[in-house]
């Protein structure tokens, strides 16, 4: 009886994850305390975010939030941080978390119209290198005044939906109806080459579309929160903040989309597939039927979300409120001009966003590990004693560095803090400490997109419904923002050590 509920236990354990990623996990929980009480915190809080890294790259065989959710509750166990310390960077975040819990919702609630404009762009544009671009451009161009997430989520949702399509119709279901996507068991043999080519195609778009929201973020005081924050330390407006950091930012823009355009030409890096044939069918074949077939109360639904998004874009661009209290707002809009009244389907709409804001509530306890053990003061000081000339290129490096592993958010609080100390202390002049500030801007912004955790738009992507569908891992997302993280970060380093 207890051995058959010692492997009870054992099979239960993080469920269907391979046998040897549940040994990893357990040997992680033994060697963090094995190492914090040996060698001592510091040590033990970089194994632990190196840790988390690794529960992130395996998100296809695990969702992060278990493993890492283990991971974290240990070290609130042993004392490397506190819950209070967790709770104040939760408070800290509440604007990112309140923006998931609502604006994801909401855009849930856009999906038809999001699919009906986007089946327009995808099916009306023939060259894939100009679709590439539209996307990343896109993307760039909401993301420099709306929010990042919100940007990423309306391109999932898209995404997700064309999906959907081909995989019922290629399965012999009706499109319009609720079944089954994700599972190929009944998906004739004949259709898998198409799909494996599909999911190409989605991965490259998606990819293109999330490093277009790094690209225009970066651009403008409201393209980022870390923006809003360097902004307010150094009194910077809008006009202002654009134009400061525009030496970096706009070249850095240009080398990105012809980076897009070559990637997508040369395929290179997993770039370059192209819609099949036979998708393109079935998508134009739907888009055609739903023309054909579109009621008076469905037309009057598509003009409700129109309206709500043109709404949406509105108040997010002069910032009339929270991004979350937007999206609430979205919700209610649509949905009380739109018929939905029942509870399940308003509950339907918080399936996707939720699990990312627990993982997020982690990631923030790791950020709350990383502050209490002060893992990056060494760094920080490190920077600020060399010589006033190295200062702004190694800053940029530095924050690169930590923002691909920590939150941005968080790594520009550090640095501007420290940089804002240095310079009311009479360390360094106004000039140099607007340049150190754009740095750390830029730094922050650019080549963390190297990593899922050094973006948020990233991480979403990563953890969202789409990535296992079109078999975007941790290991993938690397390697296909490879090009970009080399091509934005050379050129913004060197942008901010020459230019400024």
């Amino acid at each position: 009886m207890s051995g058959s509920m010692a492997q009870a236990f054992a099979h239960n354990f993080l469920g269907q994850s391979p046998r040897w990623y549940k040994a990893t996990i357990v040997g992680f929980l033994i060697l963090n305390a094995v190492v914090l009480f040996t060698v001592g915190p510091v040590a033990a809080g970089w194994l632990l975010v190196i840790e988390f890294i690794f529960t992130l790259a395996m998100a296809l065989k695990c969702y992060p939030l278990m493993p890492g959710g283990l991971l974290l509750i240990e070290a609130l166990l042993l004392k490397m941080t506190t819950p209070q310390a967790l709770y104040d960077e939760l408070l800290h975040n509440f604007p990112v978390i309140l923006l998931l819990m609502f604006m994801v919702a909401g855009i849930y609630f856009m999906k038809d119209l999001l699919l009906f404009l986007f089946s327009r762009l995808l099916l009306g544009v023939r060259s894939k290198a100009i679709l590439a671009l539209m996307f990343c451009f896109l993307s760039a161009f909401l993301s420099a005044f709306l929010d990042a997430l919100t940007v990423t989520a309306v391109i999932i949702s898209a995404a997700v939906g064309f999906y959907s399509v081909y995989h019922r119709v290629a399965s012999g279901n009706d499109p319009r109806q609720d079944s089954e996507f994700s599972d190929d068991r009944h998906l004739p043999t004949l259709h898998y080459e198409d799909l494996n080519q599909f999911r190409a195609f989605l991965r490259s778009l998606l990819m293109h579309g999330a490093v277009g929201t790094a690209l225009g973020g970066v651009c403008t005081l409201v393209g980022e929160p870390q923006n809003l924050l360097i902004g307010h330390e150094m009194g910077w407006h809008f006009g202002e903040f654009f134009q400061k950091i525009a030496p970096v930012s706009l070249p850095v823009l240009a080398a990105g989309l012809v980076t897009c355009v070559l990637l997508e030409k040369l395929r290179w890096f997993g770039y370059g597939t192209l819609l099949p044939d036979n998708v393109r069918a079935v998508l134009a074949n739907y888009a055609a039927q739903d023309d054909a077939e579109r009621t008076p109360r469905q037309t009057a639904a598509l003009l409700v979300q129109g309206a709500a998004a043109l709404i949406l874009i509105g108040c997010l661009a002069f910032h009339l409120a929270e991004v979350g209290l937007i999206g609430l707002m979205v919700i209610v809009l649509i949905t009380a001009f739109s018929g939905i009244t029942d509870e399940h389907r308003l509950g339907s709409a918080f399936k996707d966003a939720m699990p990312f804001t627990a993982l997020l509530v982690v990631f923030f306890a790791v950020v709350a590990v990383i502050h209490d053990q002060q893992l990056f003061a060494p760094l920080i000081q490190w920077v600020l004693a060399l010589p006033v000339d190295q200062q702004p290129g190694m800053l940029f490096i530095a924050n690169g560095l930590l923002s691909a592993i920590s939150d941005n958010v968080f790594v520009a609080t550090i640095y501007i803090t420290e940089v804002k100390q240095a310079f009311l202390a009479g360390h360094m002049s106004r000039e140099h400490f607007e340049t150190l500030a754009i740095a750390i801007n830029t730094g922050t912004n650019l080549p963390s997109v190297a990593t899922p955790n050094g973006q948020a738009a990233f991480l979403f992507l990563l953890t969202s419904a789409i990535a296992p569908l079109v078999r975007l891992s941790y290991g993938r997302m690397v390697w296909m923002a490879l090009p970009y993280t080399v091509v934005m970060g050379l050129l913004g380093w060197y942008a901010v050590s020459y230019w400024l």
